[in-house]
């Protein structure tokens, strides 16, 4: 029985649940429950700009799944650090780090209440590694660094890989994500990783135009940015594999497969 359970489908005090969230939001494309009439509502219109909305959230995903794996096997990364965690569901990043090398620690970070009473409900780590959650925002990343857990969890003398997918689009250019993730990766030893997935206007314009407005109409931020500025998130790293790609295009890619069906750019990239 999960925390949501308990409460009988309530939300938490203190969460307004008439305003959309993007983390209830995208657990709507996923097919899960824990998501509100607003939420639902915004999932639509969004769907209805955009109908293989679902697919692309599933995309994103995958994604994550197929990052960490390299990350672990490849990169040798035994600590992450996933911000903008959503709601929990399957092939959640310590599940997958720690399939691979159970001694992984995992800390997830959200700015939503419920994110976090779901995650402490459901998230169980592998005797051998460790997984812990704090409620934090990116707009203050020296929070997030300073934390007393991720001081707990996080070795900051050992690699670790940076989870930031479908995040940076809640931002607008005027607060600056780029100096947010600056911070970040500044903090981030030698060997390090960067994962970041963001939407862009580049695949379907006029469908990506509309998302946005019915956002905007409620109360959602979401700026999708042109690949040169996503780019620009990667400054000093060393891009892997593909580099800065379609989403479905990092990685393994089966044949047929439309790598601009998905309107998302993905990339993994080292710090030296």
């Amino acid at each position: 029985m999960t925390d949501w359970d308990v409460l009988g489908g309530r939300a938490p005090v203190g969460i307004d649940t008439t305003v959309a969230h993007s983390a209830r939001v995208y657990d709507y494309w996923l097919g899960g429950r824990d998501n509100f009439p607003a939420d639902r509502e915004l999932a639509e219109r969004i769907i209805t700009a955009v109908p293989d909305m679902r697919a692309m959230a599933r995309a994103n995903r995958d994604f994550l799944g197929r990052a960490v794996t390299h990350l672990v096997t490849e990169g040798g990364i035994r600590q992450f650090v996933d911000i903008g965690t959503g709601i929990p569901t399957a092939g959640n990043t310590f599940e997958v780090a720690q399939e691979l090398a159970p001694e992984c620690r995992v800390l997830y970070v959200d700015n939503d209440p419920i994110v976090l009473t779901h995650a402490r409900a459901i998230f169980s780590s592998h005797p051998a590694g460790r997984t812990d959650y704090v409620l934090g925002d990116l707009r203050r990343p020296s929070e997030i660094l300073t934390h007393p857990v991720f001081e707990r969890i996080i070795d900051r003398d050992r690699p670790i890989g940076l989870l930031l997918v479908a995040v940076l689009m809640l931002f607008e250019d005027a607060e600056d994500p780029w100096a947010m993730v600056r911070t970040l990766v500044d903090a981030l030893p030698s060997g390090s990783y960067l994962a970041l997935t963001h939407p862009s206007g580049d695949f379907a314009p006029a469908e990506v135009a509309l998302a946005v407005r019915a956002a905007e109409q409620a109360r959602v931020t979401l700026v999708p940015r042109p690949r040169a500025q996503v780019a620009r998130f990667l400054d000093g790293l060393e891009p892997v594999g593909p580099g800065l790609v379609p989403v479905l295009g990092w990685g393994e890619v089966a044949p047929g497969t439309d790598v601009n069906a998905a309107y998302y750019y993905g990339a993994v990239a080292r710090k030296p």
